[in-house]
């Protein structure tokens, strides 16, 4: 059974959120947010700045699956994580 579209936000979310709190995170997770961007970039009817912040977020998730140090990776965005995940309420 797909996610709705709610529950896709709410998981990107917490996923955002684990890796800035942690400053870690795999290469799993990366391509978790990749396919949740992906899947609301092309199911929902998002703005101009929806649709740049998620892309943004698209580009770490793939920077983070190819990064030599995920952890560095992640601890160099964390303004960007803690910004997106605020972003995220104007999605829902």
């Amino acid at each position: 059974m797909p996610l709705s579209q709610e529950h896709q936000i709410s998981l990107l979310k917490d996923l955002l959120n684990n890796q800035q709190s942690d400053c870690c995170g795999s290469v799993a997770e990366c391509e978790q947010v990749e396919r949740l961007v992906k899947s609301l970039m092309a199911n929902g009817n998002y703005s101009q700045d929806a649709i740049s912040f998620l892309t943004e977020i698209y580009e770490y998730s793939q920077n983070g699956v190819n990064a030599s140090n995920l952890g560095e990776h992640i601890s160099s965005h964390l303004e960007q994580l803690s910004q997106w995940v605020e972003n995220m309420d104007s999605l829902s």
